[in-house]
C-alpha cells in the first residue's frame, strides 16, 4: 500500500486522522473555556497512548474534560473516588445484599466494562493507601488485571488520575519513582483572562455539565481509530540527527545540571538532584514529541515540538533530595526551564 508502513496506516490515513483531531480539540476547547495548553497536552497523552496525572486545584473541571474526551471518542469511561479505607479488591468487585436478601457480587469499576475499558480516571489518588497504588500501577504498566479467576485486558486503556494539592491528612502521595509510569503530569489552572471567568462564573450553559457534555457530538473520533493510527505516528514521523543529540543533551541535563550550567536561584545545585529522568521518560518525550510535530503537520520531530512538551513529561522525573522536595512547585519549573535555556538547539 503506497506510502503506509508496517502498521498499514498511510499517509493518507493519518492526515484525515489529524483534521479530525484538531476539530476535536476545538470542540473541547469550546466546551472547557481558558486551558489550550491543558487541552493540547491531553490531545497528546490521547495518541501517544500514555496515561496522565492532571494538577490543578479543586473545581477547576478536570472531571468534566476527560468525560468530554470520553464521549467525543466513544471510549468507555470509569471514575472513582480515592478515600482512606478503599481496598484493591474495591476496584475489582462489590458485594452487596440484593433484592431477594442474598448476598451478591458484581464486577468493580476495573472490570465492568472488560476490555472496551478505555478511560479510568482516579479522582484524589493520594487518599487512596499505598495497596491501592499498587494495583493501579500494575494496570498502567500490564493493562491487565486478574479478577473471577480470569485474566482481564484492556488494549486501549488509559489511566488519569489527580491529586489532593490541599489537605494533607490522611492522604498517601505516589512514590516518586512511581509516578514514572505517567506519560505526562498535566497543569490545569484557573485562567486569569477576564472574559474567560465571566463566562465561566455568568453563562448558564457552563452550571449543567451534563447538558455541556451534551453538546458534543459522540464518538466523532472514535478511540478505536486512534489505538490503530498510535504506531503509525510514532513510525512515520522521524527524528533526525542534530534532533537526537538535543534531546540527548536534555536528558543528560535533567541527571546532571550542574555541567549544563543551569542555575537555580536559592538552590546549592550540586546537592540539588538525587536521580534524573529514565530511559523510559527519555523514550516517552520522543514519544509525546512525534505526536506533538504530527499534530503541527510534520514528518520530522522539531525543537519546538520537544520544547512544548518538555516540562509535562520530564519535571515529574527528576527525583529531588529531601531538603528540596518541599519546594519542588516553585524549583521544578524552573529547573526545566533553566535546561532548556542552556541547552543549545539545532
Amino acid at each position: 500500500m503506497p506510502g503506509a508502513d508496517d502498521t498499514g496506516v498511510t499517509r493518507h490515513d493519518l492526515s484525515d486522522l489529524r483534521d479530525r483531531a484538531l476539530t476535536l480539540e476545538t470542540r473541547l476547547n469550546e466546551v472547557f473555556l481558558g486551558q489550550p495548553q491543558a487541552v493540547r497536552l491531553l490531545l497528546i497523552a490521547l495518541f501517544a497512548r500514555g496515561h496522565a496525572l492532571l494538577e490543578g486545584d479543586v473545581g477547576v473541571g478536570k472531571t468534566t474534560l476527560l468525560r468530554a474526551l470520553a464521549r467525543a471518542t466513544g471510549g468507555a469511561f470509569e471514575r472513582l473516588e480515592g478515600t482512606i479505607d478503599l481496598m484493591p479488591n474495591d476496584l475489582l468487585y462489590y458485594t452487596y445484599i440484593n433484592a431477594e436478601g442474598r448476598p451478591q457480587v458484581d464486577p468493580g469499576p476495573l472490570v465492568r466494562h472488560g476490555e472496551a475499558l478505555s478511560f479510568f480516571f482516579f479522582n484524589e489518588v493520594n487518599r487512596a493507601r499505598p495497596q491501592v497504588h499498587s494495583l493501579l500501577l500494575r494496570v498502567m504498566a500490564e493493562r491487565s488485571v486478574t479478577a473471577f479467576n480470569r485474566e482481564y485486558h484492556f488494549p486501549r486503556l488509559q489511566v488519569f488520575a489527580d491529586r489532593n494539592r490541599v489537605e494533607k491528612e490522611e492522604t498517601f502521595e505516589i512514590p516518586s519513582a512511581a509516578r514514572d509510569r505517567f506519560l505526562m503530569e498535566i497543569p490545569v489552572e484557573i485562567s486569569d483572562d477576564d472574559d474567560i471567568r465571566r463566562q465561566l462564573m455568568f453563562d448558564t450553559r457552563f452550571h449543567d455539565t451534563d447538558e455541556l457534555l451534551g453538546s458534543l457530538e459522540p464518538a466523532q473520533l472514535p478511540v478505536e481509530d486512534i489505538h490503530a493510527a498510535a504506531p503509525g505516528i510514532q513510525d512515520q514521523v522521524q527524528a533526525g540527527p542534530a534532533l537526537e543529540r538535543y534531546a540527548l543533551a536534555l536528558w543528560q541535563a535533567t541527571r546532571d545540571p550542574v555541567a549544563a550550567g543551569v542555575e537555580v536561584e536559592g538552590v546549592e545545585m550540586e546537592d540539588l538532584i538525587e536521580v534524573g529522568a529514565s530511559p523510559r521518560g527519555a523514550g516517552m518525550l520522543i514519544r509525546a514529541a512525534r505526536v506533538a510535530a504530527w499534530l503541527a503537520d510534520r514528518d520530522h520531530v522539531q525543537p519546538e515540538d520537544i520544547q512544548t512538551i518538555f516540562h509535562a513529561t520530564m519535571a515529574h522525573r527528576v527525583f529531588l533530595q529531601p531538603v528540596y522536595e518541599l519546594r519542588r512547585a516553585r524549583i521544578a519549573p524552573a529547573l526545566m526551564r533553566g535546561i532548556l535555556a542552556r541547552v543549545s538547539a539545532p
